[in-house]
């Protein structure tokens, strides 16, 4: 929340609609395909409870991106913004209107969320922004801020400092699946990493390791 209410911009409405009709419509049965998908020590088939594990994480997955991807644009806005403004008094002031109006739009939903669906959420930032959470807390509040922060979260076991990496951390690599088929069906709005990811040769690296 202090990361949202950090940012610029003016909230749009889609980012509401597009968390409920992810939720509401989400109904299909989940087909897990190998040739995406690679588990680790998992060759033809998975378990039932390896599946509905993998639904849980898509289904957090395709919650929590529309928020990841709305901090990314207000990120560049408030970037954009804030040089425009000539003087500290007038900067500080239009983040604080900005600030109030995205806790208004945001506080209730980002309640909502679980601790995982929060952690999910700090690594999807760091995708579409290539900065932790807690740097672009410390870059737009204070760094004392970010540190409580970070000790806050922590509690809730979420790390604010936590990255974003398919080609060494399993569940990332699983999350970098879901995001590219949700965009494929129009599912999620695109929108490119902070950095580049190269998912075929990471899968590609994954299924040598699954040899071994």
């Amino acid at each position: 929340m202090l990361l949202f209410f950090s940012l610029s911009g003016i909230a749009q409405e889609v980012v509401k609609d597009t968390v409920k009709n992810t939720v509401e419509n989400d109904s299909v049965v989940f087909n897990m395909q190998m040739e995406e998908i690679v588990i680790t020590n998992v060759k033809d088939t998975i378990s039932k409870e390896e599946r509905r594990k993998l639904y849980i994480l898509r289904r957090r997955v395709l919650k929590v991106y529309p928020y990841a991807k709305i901090a990314a644009d207000r990120l560049t806005l408030l970037k954009r913004n804030m040089e425009k403004l000539k003087t500290k008094k007038e900067k500080k002031r239009y983040a604080k209107i900005v600030e109030k109006y995205l806790e208004e739009e945001f506080e209730e939903q980002l309640k909502n969320l679980s601790r995982k669906d929060g952690q999910i959420l700090v690594k999807l930032i760091y995708r579409q922004t290539g900065e932790t959470t807690f740097d672009l807390i410390k870059e737009q509040k204070s760094g004392w801020k970010a540190f409580w922060s970070n000790k806050v979260a922590k509690v809730f076991s979420i790390d604010l400092k936590e990255k974003y990496d398919p080609a060494t951390v399993p569940e990332d690599y699983l999350i970098e699946g879901f995001l590219l088929k949700a965009f494929q069906e129009y599912r999620l709005p695109r929108q490119e990493p902070a950095f580049k990811i190269d998912y075929r040769q990471i899968t590609k690296d994954w299924r040598e390791k699954n040899k071994s």
